[in-house]
């Protein structure tokens, strides 16, 4: 189902950086090209300011630009073009010519500069939903907030999607690690928002085995391993967060497929029943992929499978936090999209049950489930569809970007027998790539699954026939890192004149059917020792 469109909520006030002058005030707005020449014209007007004193390091001596010679890079820059890369952002683009004088920016103006000057994502928002949180967190269907987007669910979706990059750093920094970790990794896990806590990783494991002639010699061993991090549970322990959302969130993230037996499960499309009692029953039962299914219920050799590690937190969490207000969102990219799904329909029925047994005098209703997924496939058939939303009340987002085909698979006619087929469950919100003003019109299905170009287009998209934010401010430099073949030649030649040049990804893991997408290696996860 689709939300209905309503009256426009109020838009950002705030002025772009890269266009001072532009008003968020509803006028006639340009086409994406000359939305391109203007961002572009006003980077060069930035070029030519003086540039801001960079912040010292705490009890670290920054040397003076006579020791470091011309351009080159200060303490901070641990990365050698640490500073040039974050200065690609494009809300920010900043020179590194000069030193200016102490005076000429406020402490406060320094403090946001550094901000800024980070791949980091941006702060949560600060604007209280505490009086509408249920709204917000999908009671109604996100009626009214979808199209023109709303710019708390905006930052809210935004910061979700930035924990599934989290959860693909975690894997692509060790890929290995299985049950020797599973009780340690996500004390490892730093979270790109620091008001969530990482309580427990997860697991999933395949049913499948690939047999040894299958595999190659030179290929590492995580891409045939059976079991696999694939995201973990994390609760929000900020007490000033708590107040400014209205409840406790409980997140449970999930992310993308990356190895070959998940690649195999992704394949096994025919829908089974999803609950063992359904077996043998008629066609109007509940059914989902079956490939699906296996990942979620299979439990691994040290490992306990993700359905059961699912459960068992959030039942420990639920009980921690008793007596306060909570919530529940289950987020996913790709064939996390999938699981994120399998794993609301169960918390339902099982925090319902628990509920019900409940005598206590902190006894509350469950607290509300969502689901925010990023390019996920169709899971189940339309009498999951109806349980999961209609029975279980689960609220279903489904951000969808117009070119992505993994939103469109399974997409096979209904078989002979049984006359079913795969269908989508909840709200949408469709996005599109050709309305970005850096992604190339005919950028290809690689880039349209990526999640950073998902994040990317999230965080500019204001509403249907509408043009991409002017105040978009999400860092350019991870497209430019892992599609610069799909970003527009004016933004690849700006980005070679302040000296980027992408570094070439570590792991290298397609973007097709229902997986992959961005391998997200930015740094949220110190490296293992």
């Amino acid at each position: 189902m689709s939300a209905a469109t309503v009256t426009a909520t109020p838009r950002h006030t705030r002025p772009s950086p890269l266009n001072p002058n532009a008003r968020a005030a509803a006028a006639a707005a340009p086409n994406a090209v000359s939305t391109t020449r203007t961002h572009l014209a006003n980077l060069d007007r930035l070029l030519v300011r003086p540039p801001p004193l960079p912040l010292p390091l705490q009890n670290k001596r920054v040397p003076p630009a006579e020791e470091l010679g011309d351009g080159a890079a200060t303490p901070d820059d641990r990365s050698g073009r640490g500073g040039l890369l974050n200065a690609l952002n494009l809300s920010t683009f900043l020179p590194f010519t000069r030193k200016p004088a102490v005076d000429e920016m406020s402490p406060r103006s320094l403090a946001h500069l550094q901000r800024l000057l980070t791949l980091s994502p941006r702060p949560s928002p600060k604007g209280s939903i505490a009086d509408e949180w249920r709204r917000y967190h999908g009671e109604g269907g996100w009626d009214g907030l979808l199209d023109p987007l709303d710019q708390n669910l905006r930052r809210e979706v935004l910061r979700y999607g930035d924990f599934v990059q989290a959860a693909y750093t975690a894997f692509h920094s060790m890929p290995s690690a299985a049950a020797a970790s599973q009780h340690s990794q996500h004390r490892t896990l730093v979270l790109p928002d620091r008001s969530y806590r990482p309580t427990r990783s997860l697991f999933a494991t395949s049913s499948l085995s690939i047999p040894p002639w299958a595999q190659r010699r030179s290929a590492p061993g995580w891409l045939t391993q059976r079991s696999s991090f694939v995201g973990y549970v994390a609760v929000c322990d900020n007490e000033t967060e708590v107040q400014r959302m209205g409840r406790r969130d409980i997140a449970i993230v999930l992310r993308g497929t990356a190895t070959c037996p998940e690649w195999a499960e992704n394949l096994r499309a025919g829908l089974v029943p999803v609950d063992d009692d359904d077996v043998g029953s008629p066609q109007n039962a509940p059914k989902v992929a079956k490939g699906f299914l296996s990942l979620y219920k299979t439990a691994g050799d040290h490992v306990p499978s993700l359905s059961d590690a699912i459960v068992d937190e959030v039942r420990r969490l639920a009980e921690v936090y008793k007596g306060e207000e909570l919530s529940i969102t289950v987020v996913g990219h790709s064939l996390g999209a999938s699981l994120a799904v399998l794993a609301a329909d169960e918390l339902s029925a099982c925090l319902a049950t628990d509920a019900d047994i409940d005598t206590t005098e902190h006894h509350r209703r469950p607290p509300p489930i969502a689901v925010v997924s990023f390019g996920g496939p169709k899971t189940g058939n339309r009498a999951f569809a109806d349980r999961l939303q209609n029975d279980r009340g689960v609220n279903v987002l489904r951000v969808v970007n117009a070119g992505d085909v993994v939103t469109r698979v399974p997409a096979g006619a209904p078989t002979a027998i049984t006359r079913e087929v795969h269908v989508h469950v909840g709200a949408e919100l469709r996005l599109d790539s050709r309305d970005s003003p850096c992604l190339r019109a005919d950028a290809g299905p690689a880039c349209c699954h990526d999640l950073e170009a998902y994040l990317h287009l999230l965080d500019g998209f204001a509403g249907s026939g509408r043009p991409f934010r002017a105040d978009a401010s999400r860092s350019v430099a991870r497209l430019l890192t892992y599609q610069r073949t799909n970003v527009k030649r004016a933004y690849v030649e700006r980005a070679r004149v302040l000296g980027f040049e992408p570094a070439t990804p570590r792991t290298a893991t397609a973007n097709g059917a229902a997986g992959g997408g961005a391998d997200g290696q930015y740094g949220y996860l110190a490296s293992p020792t």
